[in-house]
């Protein structure tokens, strides 16, 4: 079978199957393609007209289907601004909004010299591997209170060879990081609210709770991450926290705090 029709099939398939995306692909011609192509061991620019063989795709279509499991989780692959990581279920599927920021190396906001960074809740090590590549001068730590989660981590940072550059550390937020200051925090923390976590489509119920569920209104972190950065912030430091659809909650609850909203998901604290 050519490529292209076997894209095209499977494309008929997960759009006959009404499934949920949002793990690195938002439709099912996207969906199609990833797990195809990635499936095959090709690149994404792979010449369509090229023969394959589809039954090396059969599992990995029918058990996207049947099980609603990623796409992600089945590839153990995940992409996150043209970059690869290593995903299994120890961690959520990177799919951050701050990724876009850092590829502008967050101008205007930030235009000094950034030399240490803080990648809270880092999970795969997504935004610490993004972070090093965006300053390729700084000092990286990773943290996360989840050991599988940082067992992840490591595997990615091995694989971008960044190990000289990024410290993982295991950590509730900024327990183990009493004396430390950052020209940048990132964070993109649990923030799902109670109701919302109930709602989950079953393709979320694969990834860790502990990543996603953030108490009654979805701030249980949040609140404690923009409560104690101010602590952790070098002069002109820069906080980055990711929220999900918590920002009128946030400004309920903080309503003095003085933060810059880039995106409705994410806000920013100098």
């Amino acid at each position: 079978m050519k490529l292209k029709a076997l894209i095209a099939q499977t494309e008929r398939q997960l759009r006959a199957a009404r499934l949920h995306y949002g793990h690195g692909t938002d439709n099912p011609r996207d969906e199609a393609a990833f797990i195809v192509l990635r499936g095959l061991g090709l690149p994404f620019d792979a010449d369509l007209e090229r023969d394959v063989d589809a039954r090396r795709t059969d599992s990995l279509i029918r058990r996207r289907i049947e099980q609603r499991i990623p796409a992600a989780y089945l590839l153990r692959e995940a992409w996150l601004d043209g970059v690869p990581f290593y995903v299994d279920r120890r961690v959520i599927v990177p799919r951050s909004h701050i990724a876009g920021l850092l590829a502008q190396r967050l101008r205007p906001w930030r235009r000094a010299p950034v030399r240490r960074v803080l990648d809270l809740c880092t999970g795969s090590g997504c935004l610490a591997i993004l972070a090093a590549r965006a300053y390729p001068r700084a000092k990286i730590d990773a943290s996360d209170v989840s050991p599988a989660a940082l067992a992840v981590a490591r595997r990615n940072v091995r694989k971008h060879g960044l190990e000289r550059r990024i410290r993982l550390v295991r950590s509730d937020l900024f327990a183990r990081l009493q004396s430390e200051r950052y020209d940048l925090i990132l964070a993109n923390p649990p923030y799902v609210t109670a109701a919302a976590m109930r709602r989950l489509p079953a393709e979320y119920r694969y990834e860790p709770g502990l990543a996603l569920a953030a108490g009654r209104d979805g701030l249980d972190l949040v609140g404690r991450i923009l409560a104690d950065a101010p602590a952790h912030l070098a002069k002109d430091g820069l906080l980055v926290c990711e929220v999900g659809e918590g920002r009128k909650a946030l400004e309920c609850r903080f309503p003095n705090a003085p933060l810059v909203w880039p995106q409705d998901e994410l806000f920013l604290l100098q």
